[in-house]
């Protein structure tokens, strides 16, 4: 489905949105764990209002897959999130999410290992630009950062692999239900297992907000339940691996928000990054493709032409 790639594009696209909210809910007081639970727990609670109101069909599940469903709620969203918050801590954001997106370098690994997905220098290719040009966009590059503690290290990588498991259990159960079904029930998980660890019931006071209450809305429609249905459906349509480099399109979005809305400024190394995450995009894809005819009884190879 040649839709599949605008589609996975638009949901990272949404999942770069985030900070938009993020930053108005610490404003309001909230930890970042608190803001992974109302997220998880409101978009669970919507999405699952809607379902069974329109689709009750589609909450049908078999109990075999639900440790899929746990695997993608609990350690691609929740733990993940862990991972990636304690790297923003310790570190900075640039590392944090340089780190975050080598996620394509596990996904192709393991989609070679599972889906038996090729490796090609294309691929390749389009992971060292999305690498390179993040680097660039957050300003991580030139290097300036200093010394990077080895946890952090350690915790990035892991955010990168528990983030590229998404990806390849989605995958897995993607050809079993519809991509609504596997949205709802990997949030319902991960809500699941953050409330009760949360103790978001204390923040009373700070729900009394109109402020708050719009930017739950936002996060939990726009950044989750828009962000992760279309990512999924990409997933029923395309490669995991090249979901998960189309992905690198998220902190793009999150910089141009940055520009747009709170007056930051670009450099030319940064547009240069962006630049570069984009034609990765594109080799991702676009490619080429050899039109044959027979004659007879053999292949004649005539010319190529760029196709989704």
């Amino acid at each position: 489905m040649k839709n599949a790639y605008l589609i996975t594009i638009l949901g990272a696209s949404f999942w770069g949105l985030t900070g938009l909210f993020v930053e108005s809910l610490y404003g309001h007081g909230f930890t970042a764990w608190e803001i992974v639970t109302i997220r998880l727990t409101s978009a669970t609670l919507i999405l699952l209002l809607l379902m069974g109101l329109f689709l009750r069909k589609h909450l049908r599940i078999q109990l075999k897959h639900i440790p899929h469903f746990i695997g993608l709620g609990v350690v691609s969203i929740v733990i993940f999130n862990w991972c990636y918050f304690t790297v923003m801590e310790q570190s900075s954001l640039s590392i944090a999410v340089v780190l975050l997106y080598t996620s394509p370098v596990f996904v192709a690994i393991l989609s070679k290992l599972i889906f038996k997905e090729q490796i090609t220098r294309r691929k390749i290719t389009s992971i060292i630009l999305t690498i390179v040009g993040c680097s660039l966009a957050i300003k991580l590059l030139p290097l300036n950062s200093g010394f990077i503690p080895i946890t952090s290290i350690l915790l990035g990588l892991l955010s990168a692999f528990f983030c590229a498991l998404y990806s390849v259990i989605g995958k897995l159960i993607s050809w079993q239900y519809n991509f609504l079904t596997i949205t709802v029930y990997a949030l319902l998980m991960g809500s699941l297992f953050i409330f009760p660890t949360s103790g978001i019931w204390k923040k009373t006071e700070a729900f009394q907000s109109l402020d708050v209450w719009l930017n739950i809305f936002g996060i939990a429609v726009i950044s989750t339940i828009l962000a992760y249905t279309l990512y999924t459906f990409g997933l029923s349509y395309i490669e995991s691996s090249k979901a998960a480099i189309l992905g690198a399109m998220e902190p793009i979005v999150a910089i141009l928000v940055g520009v747009l809305i709170f007056g930051d400024s670009l450099s030319l190394l940064q547009i240069v990054g962006m630049m570069l995450v984009i034609t990765s995009t594109f080799l991702t894809v676009f490619h080429r493709q050899r039109k044959i005819r027979i004659k007879n009884g053999k292949k004649l190879f005539l010319r190529s032409k760029s196709t989704p």
